[in-house]
C-alpha cells in the first residue's frame, strides 16, 4: 500500500475520474469530444486535489495539538510515520498527487482483487492437484469403510436447526452457520453429521414400538462436508470433510473394536504406523463414576464434561477455575480429586487409584474397557491403543467408550474421535433406547500428517493416452479413435488442436500420458494408428512405438485385459513413425 494516508473514498473518487477520460491517444490529435472529457477530468482532480490537502492540514493541525480524535491520536503515537504522511499531503503539488493516488489506486485495486479472488475465511478451493489427493483420500475412507461390510449413506448439507439444540448447551450450536429461510424456516449448514444419523435411523423405527426396520446392527458411513463458524487455525476449518462410521443397534465394546480396527486400516493403507500416531481410549462411565463418587450430580455431569475436555488446551489450573465457579460450583477438593483420578495411566491404576470409591459401576466398566483392549490385542492392532483417563470428548451425548486419535511427533490437532452414544435417539424421540457407537475422522489434519511424515501421495496429472492429429486432415479420424479407447476403458485427452511432433509429445509429458496415439495419413491409409509408450516400456521393433490396426484398438487396450508386451504391429516407416523419431531427436 503507499504509506501516504489516502482514505479509501479518495482512492475512489480517483477511480471515477480515470472513467471520465478513459481512453489514450496514440500520436493523434483528440477530437472535440475527447478534448471535452480531458477538460472535465482536470476539473475533477483539481478539485479531489484541493480536498485532499485540506483534510490533510486539518489531521495535522489536530495531531499536533493533540485535540483529535482518539483514534488519530492512538494512531499516530503507534505510527509516528502518519503525521508525516499527513504533512506530505498537504504540500504536494498536483503532479505529486496525482503520481502517489495512481500508485496508492494500483495497490488498493490489487489488494481489492487478492480478497475477491481468495475464497470466504475458513474455506478452501480445490484446484486440480488438490482434488486429486482428495479423492486418493477420500478413495482411502471408502475402501477402509467398505473393506469392514459398512454401506455408505449421505443427507442433505442443510439441517434443521433444532437437530443441534440439545440439553446441556454446546459450543456447536453458537458455530452453526443458521438461518430463517424465506418460508420462516430455521435450519442450518450442518455442524456434524451424527444428528442427521440420528434422523434417517429414526425414519426406519417404529415410533409405538422402537422396532428399527433395517438388518442390525446397521453399519453406515458417510463423507459428509461440515460448517461451523469458528476460529480458523492450524487443522482446522469452517469448512471441512469428515469421514463418519457408525454402528447402530449393538450394545457391546465388540462394536467400538470394528470402527477402532476400521481406523487403523486407514492408517495402514496410508503408510502411518503406530509409531506415528496413538488412539487415546477412556470411558464416560468411568468418568461418570469418578464425578459421582467426588460429589458431582448427574445434572452437572454433560456440562463438566465439555470443560474436562479442555483440559489438554487450557490447563489443570483453568480447568478447575471453571468447574469452581458459577454455574457448576463444584467443589475445590473434589475438584482436585477428579483431576488427579484422570491422571491414571492405566485401567488397573484408575481402579487403585480409586480404592473404596471404586463403584461396581466402575469396576464394570473398566472391565469393559479391558476386553477391548484384550480384543484389539487377538485382531492385531493393540499397538495403536493407549489408556488416557483425561480423553473426554466435548459432545454432551457421550455416554460410554470415548477415543481419540493422535500424532506422536508433531503436536498436530486431534486426528480423529469418536465414542458410544446411547441415548441420543431418546433425545429424538425414540420410545427405546438405541445403542450406537461412531467417529469422525476429518480432512484436514490427516494432510497435514501426511505431508509432515512425507507420505503423500503424488499429485501429478495422469492420463491413459493423449490423441495427436498429424494435420488437419486427421483431426476428424483422430476423434475415431479417441472414442475407440474410451469404449475400451481408457482415458483419453483429445489434442484439441493440430501440434507437430514434439510439440504432441511434450504435451503428453505435461498431461502425464502413458500413451501417445499419432494419427497420420500414410499409417491411416493402412487401417492404423502408431502408438507410442511415453514411459519407455513398449518401444516397438523401430525403437519409435508400435502401429496398432484400427479395428484392434478395443482388444489391444482394453482395461479388462493385461496389456500384452511388445509391439501391437509391425514398426511402419510411415508419417506418424517419422513424427515420433523427430521428436525423439529433438529430446
Amino acid at each position: 500500500m503507499s504509506d501516504l494516508p489516502f482514505t479509501k473514498d479518495e482512492l475512489e473518487r480517483y477511480r471515477a475520474n480515470e472513467q471520465i477520460a478513459n481512453f489514450r491517444l496514440k500520436g493523434s490529435k483528440p477530437t472535440p469530444e475527447q478534448r471535452q472529457m480531458l477538460a472535465d477530468r482536470k476539473v475533477a482532480d483539481k478539485e479531489l486535489f484541493a480536498a485532499i490537502r485540506v483534510r490533510a492540514v486539518q489531521k495535522v493541525e489536530e495531531l499536533e495539538a493533540c485535540g483529535g480524535e482518539a483514534a488519530d491520536a492512538a494512531a499516530a503515537a503507534a505510527d509516528p510515520k502518519l503525521l508525516q504522511g499527513y504533512k506530505t499531503l498537504a504540500a504536494k503539488a498536483d503532479k505529486g498527487l496525482k503520481k502517489a493516488l495512481e500508485k496508492a489506486l494500483a495497490n488498493h485495486i490489487a489488494v481489492e482483487r487478492a480478497a475477491f479472488l481468495l475464497p470466504p475465511m475458513g474455506t478452501r478451493d480445490f484446484f486440480p492437484a488438490d482434488m486429486r489427493f482428495r479423492n486418493y483420500l477420500f478413495g482411502k475412507f471408502r475402501e477402509a469403510g467398505l473393506a469392514f461390510g459398512f454401506e455408505e449413506y449421505d443427507a442433505p448439507v442443510l439441517e434443521h436447526q433444532r437437530l443441534y439444540k440439545r440439553k446441556a448447551g454446546e459450543e456447536i450450536v453458537e458455530q452453526m452457520y443458521a438461518f430463517t429461510e424465506k418460508d420462516g424456516y430455521e435450519v442450518t449448514l450442518r455442524p456434524e453429521m451424527t444428528p442427521s444419523l440420528a434422523r434417517m435411523v429414526l425414519q426406519r423405527q417404529n415410533a409405538q414400538s422402537g422396532e428399527i426396520k433395517e438388518v442390525l446392527p446397521l453399519k453406515w458411513f458417510c463423507v459428509a462436508q461440515c460448517w461451523r463458524h469458528e476460529a480458523t487455525q492450524r487443522g482446522r476449518k469452517r469448512e471441512h470433510y469428515q469421514w463418519n462410521m457408525d454402528i447402530v443397534g449393538l450394545d457391546d465394546i465388540t462394536a467400538e473394536l470394528e470402527l477402532l480396527a476400521a481406523i487403523v486400516a486407514f492408517f495402514r493403507s496410508v503408510g502411518i504406523t503406530a509409531e506415528d500416531i496413538g488412539i487415546k481410549v477412556n470411558s464416560r462411565r468411568v468418568l461418570n463414576s469418578i464425578c459421582s463418587s467426588y460429589g458431582v450430580p448427574d445434572a452437572k455431569f454433560a456440562p463438566v464434561c465439555v470443560i474436562l475436555d479442555k483440559l489438554d488446551k487450557i490447563g489443570d489450573a483453568a480447568v478447575k477455575e471453571l468447574l469452581v465457579a458459577a454455574p457448576l460450583h463444584i467443589p475445590e477438593a473434589s475438584v482436585d480429586k477428579m483431576l488427579a483420578s484422570l491422571k491414571a495411566t492405566s485401567v488397573e491404576a484408575i481402579v487403585a487409584l480409586m480404592g473404596e470409591d471404586a463403584t461396581q459401576e466402575m469396576r464394570d466398566a473398566c472391565d469393559e474397557m479391558q476386553r477391548l483392549f484384550d480384543y484389539a490385542a487377538a485382531y492385531g492392532f493393540s499397538d495403536f491403543l493407549q489408556f488416557d483417563a483425561s480423553v473426554v470428548r466435548g459432545l454432551a451425548y457421550y455416554t460410554g467408550i470415548v477415543f481419540e486419535g493422535f500424532d506422536k511427533k508433531f503436536d498436530l490437532r486431534a486426528i480423529c474421535g469418536g465414542g458410544r452414544y446411547d441415548r441420543l435417539m431418546e433425545l429424538y424421540g425414540s420410545p427405546v433406547k438405541v445403542p450406537c457407537v461412531g467417529f469422525g475422522f476429518g480432512d484436514c489434519v490427516i494432510k497435514e500428517l501426511l505431508e509432515e511424515l512425507g507420505k503423500m501421495p503424488s499429485t501429478a496429472p495422469s492420463v491413459d493416452f493423449v490423441v495427436a492429429a498429424f494435420n488437419e486432415d486427421m483431426f476428424a479420424p483422430s476423434l475415431q479413435v479417441a472414442t475407440r479407447l474410451r469404449e475400451a476403458g481408457q482415458s483419453v485427452n483429445m489434442l484439441l488442436t493440430v501440434k507437430k511432433g514434439r510439440k504432441a509429445f511434450d504435451f503428453a509429458n505435461k498431461v502425464g500420458a502413458q500413451y501417445v496415439a499419432y494419427v497420420a495419413p500414410d499409417e491411416w491409409a493402412a487401417g492404423k494408428v502408431r502408438v507410442k509408450d511415453m514411459q519407455g516400456t513398449e518401444k516397438g521393433e523401430d525403437g519409435l512405438g508400435f502401429d496398432v490396426a484400427l479395428e484392434d484398438i478395443h482388444t489391444r487396450f482394453s482395461k479388462t485385459e493385461v496389456l500384452p508386451g511388445g509391439g501391437g504391429g509391425g514398426g511402419g516407416g510411415g508419417c506418424a513413425a517419422a513424427a515420433v523419431a523427430a521428436a525423439a531427436a529433438n529430446n
